[in-house]
């Protein structure tokens, strides 16, 4: 449908992203050192080939490493606010392009519009903070038990830093580590997804001629292309003391695993089985929006997506009519028309996963209250889209206990008090986001409570999707542990060291001990 992308400015979003219709490589900047298969990237919109890139082999990836460690020995060298003045330029940049590569994520990836430049607005918020911490990065001082000495505690860069990022946020995951590790003196190489390998030679050639206009290396931000097997090349590379992987809990046993093998340190964040909790006191004003978006935003395709409401007896017919009622309003189509709610899935792999478990779902018991099923017809020609569904279901069945990359959400009762629906909450094993909806401030506090929520997020009269860029991003048990982008998430991109330094004319030992000569 070539009209489509004509008709949102897609063609023009690339001129102006220098992203070409042609063969791009790996890339550091301007060097091009792919030689391996070509990899072709379809819009999930309307099943357009956008453009494609050439696979990275290792004899490539080699090469890129070499240019990465060259850049590091100079860009490590380089004191933290004149890094943080080159995240600054990077971040205008994204100000003054945020309309072309919102477009292309949202067309590449299949998310609306308005999550689009959404996302792309996560960039440059997180380049904002990178800024100030550029002048933050902070050690500090320690009583010493020794007179005449003192001790301190300060951070270094750590070296070369890995990416790896998923489909579902082609360009702000990325941006998240990458401002981050800038700052604190590292250099990255980043493996986008191989379904949105174009997003990522937008960013990658944004951020190129930034270095290019400051005078520095280009091996600071290189990126490589291809599947889990390029992955690969960085997991086992000693020469990356630090690889952040997102994705599938599938995926991050394998990451975490080899990467410790070598003693390297890896940020994982992966799967999440995200609950609402809705209390008998809570406003149908706030819950209907919060647990929608949360479900069918990015058409389920969140790690922090909305997969369970855990409603209290007492209201669940009123609180699921009223998400039942809200699903009848939503319109799904291309999503570079703002006038639709969801746009795709990403292929028909994940069409796949999304119909399976829908019947695994029924053959458990579960009752169906919105048919789920493929769109077909005018607009819908990749296949791609599918319809919301909403399954009355009980925490335990199988497929419940899984995540489902995919606009499937479960509701179910919970009675009593809310410590019941705190434990149903927490009784999965992903533990990223989690919302309770309630206007009793004891139920809150309960909630947020080292009792309560088991989740890296747990937010109050919110919904489980939606981070804002200045607090720690992650979760616990299978969702990896890691930390991204605000708060103190920034010292995993560098490493410590304790110093003490001895002021006196004499030599005490600590801990009193004597040792006479």
């Amino acid at each position: 449908m070539e009209a489509v992308a004509t008709d949102f400015g897609i063609k023009e979003a690339l001129q102006q992203l220098g992203v070409k219709d042609i063969n791009e490589g790996s890339s550091t900047g301007s060097n091009n050192f792919s030689n391996g298969e070509i990899i072709e990237s379809y819009s999930p919109v309307d099943g357009q080939l956008i453009g494609k890139v050439k696979s990275t082999t290792r004899e490539d990836y080699d090469k890129v490493m070499n240019v990465a460690t060259k850049a590091f020995l100079t860009w490590r060298d380089v004191p933290a606010p004149q890094r943080g003045e080159i995240v600054r330029q990077f971040g205008n940049k994204l100000r003054a392009l945020k309309e072309p590569l919102g477009k292309l994520v949202s067309y590449e990836m299949g998310k609306s519009l308005q999550e689009g430049y959404g996302e792309v607005q996560e960039m440059i918020d997180i380049c904002d903070f990178a800024v100030g911490l550029s002048r933050q990065l902070n050690g500090q001082t320690i009583p010493s038990e020794r007179p005449g000495h003192v001790m301190r505690e300060q951070w270094h860069p750590l070296g070369v830093v890995g990416i790896i990022s998923a489909f579902n946020f082609p360009v702000a995951v990325w941006a998240w580590n990458t401002a981050l590790a800038w700052v604190c003196g590292d250099v990255c190489v980043w493996k986008a997804s191989e379904k949105t390998p174009l997003c990522a030679v937008a960013c990658q050639n944004i951020i190129a001629e930034v270095l290019k206009d400051n005078n520095m290396p280009e091996g600071i931000s290189c990126i490589i292309n291809g599947d889990y097997k390029v992955g690969e090349f960085m997991t086992t590379d000693s020469r990356i003391p630090l690889v952040s992987a997102t994705g599938s809990t599938r995926m991050g046993r394998i990451v975490g695993k080899t990467v410790a093998e070598r003693f390297g340190k890896s940020l994982l964040e992966l799967g999440g089985n995200n609950a609402i909790i809705i209390t008998p006191t809570a406003d149908l004003k706030v819950v209907v929006p919060g647990a929608v978006f949360g479900a069918v935003g990015t058409c389920g395709q969140r790690c922090t997506s909305t997969r369970r409401l855990i409603i209290h007896e007492s209201v669940y017919d009123k609180v699921k009519d009223a998400i039942v009622g809200a699903y009848k309003q939503l319109t799904i189509g291309n999503p570079l028309d703002e006038k639709n709610h969801i746009g795709p899935l990403i292929d028909k792999d994940a069409v796949d996963t999304y119909l399976t478990a829908i019947e695994k779902a029924k053959a458990e018991g579960g009752n169906v209250l919105v048919e789920g099923g493929i769109l077909e017809g005018e607009g819908y020609e990749s296949g791609c889209y599918v319809k919301p569904a909403i399954i009355e279901a009980e925490n335990d069945f199988e497929i419940v206990q899984h995540e489902t990359f995919a606009p499937v959400l479960y509701l179910m009762k919970y009675s009593g008090d809310v410590e019941n629906a705190i434990a149903k909450q927490n009784g999965v094993a992903q533990g990223l986001s989690s919302a309770i909806m309630t206007n009793e401030m004891k139920e809150a506090e309960k909630f947020l409570s080292y009792a309560g929520s088991d989740c890296g997020i747990a937010n109050v009269n919110i919904g489980t999707s939606g981070a804002e860029i200045g607090g720690a991003f992650g979760g616990e048990k299978e969702t990896g542990g890691g930390r991204e982008s605000g708060s103190d998430a920034w010292k995993v991109y560098m490493r410590r060291q304790t110093n003490t330094v001895n002021y006196s004319d004499e030599l005490p030992l600590a801990q009193g001990i004597k040792f006479d000569l």
